[in-house]
């Protein structure tokens, strides 16, 4: 998270980094989803921005940062239509996130490079009307 953050920045990174977390093993979501999910459907960038900012884990400090990249599944958050963004470094982000979710049974086209890898999201999109927590009903959708 970026230093010296407002109570209500604090709220957002937190709140977006645990419903992340809720993403299940193999599938993938929107950043406008998640947003969505958290009751602000017009908040997606701010969902990557957070995703952006997500403190690397270090095993030589494990209790530095309680969300971090090793308990966060920052790499199943892809773009509405299914894309892995572009981060301007020559595709090593988008390689990163690619190889992580191919790791996870998540098939990634990438038939013209990686610029344009995408999921599909009939197979692997996840995207519950509420956050599994928060259901009342027991239902969701997969």
């Amino acid at each position: 998270m970026p230093r010296e953050q407002s109570e209500e920045a604090q709220w957002w990174f937190q709140a977006v980094y645990s419903a992340v977390q809720q993403i299940p093993y193999g599938k993938c979501t929107s950043y406008g989803h998640i947003a969505l999910l958290l009751g602000f459907p017009r908040r997606a960038r701010q969902v990557g921005i957070c995703l952006k900012h997500l403190p690397s884990y270090d095993p030589r400090e494990p209790e530095k940062f309680f969300f971090h990249s090793d308990n966060v599944p920052w790499q199943r958050v892809v773009n509405a239509k299914g894309g892995i963004s572009p981060r301007g470094d020559d595709g090593l982000g988008a390689s990163r996130q690619a190889l992580k979710l191919r790791q996870e049974g998540v098939e990634v086209i990438d038939a013209r490079g990686i610029e344009e890898a995408h999921v599909d999201f009939s197979r692997f999109g996840w995207f519950p009307t509420r956050l599994p927590g928060e259901e009342s009903d027991g239902e969701h959708e997969s």
